[in-house]
């Protein structure tokens, strides 16, 4: 950590270790005041959000000041969020896939025809306000439902194309989707929860982790099934992200490291489950995904600048605002239904929201915290990050194509 000051601006730069400290740091504060603040649990509101925005608010009074400005060194961003869906893939077993049936297929189908109504929403939008073509679809499904991976990757393709700004609105758009995505996910899903009365499922039995057959036995875990559990977390990360690259390679696009690392994960803890290789313990796999993801998205979060999306607060935020008021209503009055109707769909229409607005980290944010103050829905956390993920991307990838092609002259993606 360095302190210089330049143009009488004091600068606090923070290398990797202390953005990563103070991340955490933020993240036990959300904790504290979502537990003094009735509200904030009431509603549903994640932890790291309340940390992270209470941070990125008084970096904007520094800027906005002229008094002092932070530095961040967010490389462990990234590798948090790779930890996180290795975890999510080592909790994957086939038994626990095969359970998920129809619901599972149902949610994707979901999820891809929210992707097209988005771009449906922005190219409307942009023939209202004037907005060009190639600004207004980032500000559809690439940023709502890819990310900001997304985002940078045809920002960057748009930019060549001849629109200076396609860097910039795609981070824009994609930070105010994950910024609204881990607000309303949590409020939405406890309002369904209210009004119709609903409980988890307690006669659920998709948990059938080696962590419940080894406590029946009294069996303890040792220090070296500890490593062991972490070092195949490494290796799956190490292999995933080796093999996305590859992917990314053969198809020309970018492949998201995380999606690999997932897969591998799930391969092997089935192989694992069969030749028994290390004594596999869900609970302290899911543990580290937890610290890994809260990590990831206040990292995120307090490294958000404000005041370098002030001056596209036009057109983009009015498109990202009705994406996001639209699929509030599609969530609650269509999606909660098509679902089921009950606990777990509540659940899920939290975890849309989250990846439906942001990225697949929220929604797992989004859900915990439903998770925390009403119960535990496993269909929802089996379910949802596989289709948020990877699965959606089947159908988003090609439609938005599509939707580029038809309406920016010149793409040849």
């Amino acid at each position: 950590m360095s302190f210089e000051a330049i143009d009488g601006v004091l600068n606090i730069n923070c290398d990797l270790i202390m953005t990563t400290a103070l991340a955490a740091v933020l993240l036990l504060i959300g904790f504290w005041i979502k537990k003094k603040v009735p509200f904030l649990t009431k509603y549903c509101i994640p932890a790291p959000v309340i940390g992270g925005f209470l941070f990125m608010f008084i970096t904007f009074a520094g800027h906005q000041s002229g008094a002092f400005a932070f530095k961040f060194d967010t490389t462990f961003q990234s590798p948090f969020m790779v930890a996180f869906f290795t975890t999510v893939g080592l909790g994957a077993s086939v038994q626990l896939l095969k359970k998920g049936g129809m619901l599972l297929v149902i949610y994707w189908l979901v999820a891809a025809a929210v992707s097209i109504i988005q771009n449906f929403i922005s190219v409307g939008l942009a023939a209202v306000t004037g907005l060009e073509y190639p600004y207004a679809l980032l500000a559809g499904a690439i940023s709502m439902i890819g990310g900001h991976g997304a985002a940078g990757s045809y920002g960057s393709t748009f930019v060549e194309m001849g629109y200076p700004a396609g860097i910039t609105v795609g981070a824009a758009a994609a930070t105010f989707g994950l910024i609204f995505g881990v607000l309303v996910g949590g409020p939405v899903a406890r309002l369904l929860i209210e009004k119709n009365k609903l409980t988890p499922d307690e006669s659920e039995t998709l948990d059938t982790t080696l962590e419940e057959i080894n406590a029946r036995h009294g069996e303890k875990l040792t220090s070296l099934d500890v490593i062991k559990n972490v070092t195949a977390i490494l290796v799956c990360m190490a292999l995933g992200t080796q093999i996305s690259g590859w992917i990314g390679k053969l198809i020309g696009m970018s492949f998201p490291s995380y999606v690999g690392a997932m897969f591998v994960a799930m391969i092997v803890r089935n192989l694992n489950e069969k030749f028994h290789w290390y004594n596999f313990d869900f609970g302290l796999v899911d543990g580290i995904g937890d610290v890994m993801l809260n990590l990831y998205l206040s990292i995120a979060l307090m490294s958000l600048n404000l005041y370098q999306l002030l001056d596209l607060i036009g057109p983009v935020l009015l498109i990202v605002v009705c994406q996001t008021v639209i699929l509030i209503l599609l969530c609650y009055f269509v999606v909660f239904r098509i679902l089921g109707s009950n606990y777990d769909a509540a659940v899920m229409c939290a975890g849309l929201l989250g990846h439906g607005l942001g990225a697949t980290p929220s929604a797992i944010v989004n859900m915990t915290a439903v998770k925390d103050r009403y119960g535990m829905s496993r269909k929802a956390f089996m379910i949802v990050p596989i289709v948020g993920a990877f699965l959606v991307d089947i159908i988003y990838q090609p439609q938005t194509i599509a939707f580029i092609k038809f309406f920016v002259k010149g793409f040849t993606g």
